[in-house]
């Protein structure tokens, strides 16, 4: 009997990363389109990008973190993946959400998110934070440069015009102030990370909570996990031509893994709304069907 030929053992290392210059020149994009946008970046004052320049810099963004993975509806509920971002869950086990069309799962490099494409805003969006990176993110400027998800299909995702004379503001539920370098700063201001949100509530309310969140996060003896999402009502209301949904709740989860407690802020989108005390990680399932930390009893 003849002897198998052994198979060709893969190498685990890594293929080098090109230069971003020679995937800009790859990707088809022009030395003067490229200039054009990295000196928007340098220099915020500058005017804003045309709308060639404005394709480049989605095209760049698409270049710098590729893809988003599609997440097929099974059943009434559907088990999510993150591959390539678990860190972000506790035990790194992505949550159980209800099925729905049109969900993906996009990994930032401080977050991550599930986006819905029918309501053009997110899920969820997950952060691990600990003391030491709000301690970096202190030093780090914000941008406020927003932004097109290009990684999004264009039937999916909000756009800058949709939210501009909406009478809402466009609400991070990943706050740029928890971001700890310049790249996750950039990021936090993508749009597939923002909800239409009523200005007063985000500038007062929930700004609080932010601010109450990363108070705990410094005082706490590891890593945080949080989770900031909407929820929509039976009759939910649209802004813009690509209808993005507006949120009748935001909420934001607290998960401290050190002594395995959980709790959550359940804001109403509205001016009138305080800060309040937050409801119980079990009684946030029971509105929601959103079973964030699978491993939470």
């Amino acid at each position: 009997m003849a002897a198998r030929t052994p198979k060709k053992r893969r190498s685990s290392k890594k293929s080098p990363s090109l230069p971003f210059g020679r995937k800009c020149k790859l990707a088809g994009v022009s030395a003067a389109a490229v200039f054009a946008v990295v000196g928007f970046v340098l220099n915020p004052n500058l005017r804003e990008l045309s709308k060639v320049e404005r394709a480049v810099a989605e095209l760049i963004q698409s270049i710098q973190n590729p893809g988003s993975e599609l997440l097929a509806p099974t059943g009434k509920y559907v088990q999510t993946q993150f591959q390539s971002c678990p860190h972000f869950f506790p035990q790194q086990q992505p949550p159980i959400v209800p099925s729905q069309n049109r969900l993906r799962e996009m990994c930032f490099d401080s977050f991550a998110i599930l986006h819905n494409g029918q309501t053009k805003t997110p899920v969820f969006v997950a952060q691990r934070l600990n003391k030491r990176m709000l301690e970096q993110a202190k030093e780090v400027p914000r941008s406020n440069r927003f932004y097109e998800e290009a990684r999004l299909p264009s039937a999916d995702r909000a756009t800058l015009a949709d939210y501009r004379n909406s009478g809402y503001s466009r609400g991070h539920m990943a706050p740029a102030g928890d971001m700890d370098t310049p790249e996750a700063m950039a990021q936090s201001f993508s749009l597939s990370n923002m909800v239409p949100q009523n200005q007063t509530h985000n500038a007062g309310a929930w700004s609080k909570v932010e601010g109450d969140t990363r108070q705990y996060v410094r005082r706490a003896k590891g890593d945080v996990y949080v989770v900031t999402g909407p929820v929509y009502g039976q009759r939910t209301s649209y802004i813009g031509e690509n209808r993005v949904a507006v949120p009748e709740y935001i909420y934001k989860l607290v998960y401290d893994p050190s002594d395995h407690r959980a709790w959550v802020y359940w804001h109403k989108n509205d001016p009138k709304t305080v800060v309040g005390n937050p409801i119980s990680y079990e009684e946030f399932v029971k509105r929601t069907g959103l079973q964030i930390l699978p491993t939470v009893h």
